[in-house]
């Protein structure tokens, strides 16, 4: 597994996390700040997966 699916998956927890925080509080900026963080995770997550698919792949060629 490729340190940025793990990463990512870190970024998706703490900006749910803040997100979750931010609509109990009532702080919109913390909600967008959650919702940036679960955004970025995701994509960092994804890239983690097309690094791990081509590591794959070269290591079947």
């Amino acid at each position: 597994m490729d340190k940025d699916r793990v990463a990512g998956i870190g970024n998706q927890v703490k900006g749910s996390i803040k997100e979750a925080a931010g609509k109990v509080v009532g702080d919109a900026k913390l909600e967008a700040e959650g919702a940036a963080d679960k955004a970025h995770g995701k994509v960092q997550n994804a890239v983690g997966g097309a690094k791990d698919a081509l590591r794959d792949a070269a290591n079947k060629a």
